[in-house]
């Protein structure tokens, strides 16, 4: 092999070396280019989702604060009637259950009554709801130690406030709670399938609202 020989196989080697070098750090910047276009993206994304859910958010505690609840007057089980429209000026708590046969629904009227003090602390009346005839539900209620007067709903109401078919029965309610503002305004809402509530955490719920 001729030394120019030799100089044009290592010229060669060397522009395949460059290139080969040049190759890599075009793909690296090429790497880091989508990792950072991705990495905005990714921002971005969450950034659209906190301001829908901020938004979505806003629009749900709007419309409950725009919506009036509707009045209503029904039969108790010590046989007094309660209207709605009596409370007006005062806060108050519906609470819709499934009624006879539901032994958490009946515990959970025990648990915030053993709580009344709180609630009445707080200016909060809670008023439990439903469909039920006195002496399908009474025997529930002595066996929980219930004193409270529960309102006996024929379904219009539970209708009136969206109640029906969220727990398992379809013509039933299921486990919720509506809070209505002292100038007749629903303020909050929500049901819960586990079948309770800490009286605290609904005492909390409430108050929160009510000063928001």
């Amino acid at each position: 092999m001729t030394s120019r020989t030799a100089q044009r196989r290592n010229l060669t080697d060397r522009a395949s070396i460059v290139h080969a070098q040049a190759l890599a750090r075009a793909k690296a910047e090429r790497g880091r280019r989508r990792r950072r276009l991705l990495s905005w993206t990714g921002a971005l994304v969450v950034i659209a989702a906190l301001v829908t859910f901020g938004m979505l958010t806003s629009r749900s505690a709007a419309s409950d604060a725009q919506r009036v609840a509707p009045d209503f007057t029904l039969p108790t089980t010590t046989g007094t009637t309660v209207s709605l429209s009596s409370f007006r000026g005062r806060p108050v708590i519906l609470y819709f259950s499934e009624g006879a046969g539901c032994a958490p629904c009946s515990a959970q009227i025990a648990a915030i009554e053993k709580d009344k003090a709180a609630f009445d602390a707080a200016h909060l009346t809670v008023l439990p709801i439903v469909m039920n005839t006195r002496a399908e539900i009474q025997p529930d209620l002595d066996a929980a130690g219930v004193t409270t007067p529960v309102l006996l709903d024929n379904g219009t109401v539970s209708q009136a406030y969206d109640a029906l078919g969220k727990g398992m029965h379809p013509g039933l309610p299921g486990h919720s709670f509506v809070l209505i503002g002292p100038t007749g305004t629903q303020l909050w809402s929500a049901e819960y399938p586990s079948m309770w509530l800490d009286p605290q955490q609904l005492l909390s719920e409430a108050t929160s609202r009510l000063k928001a």
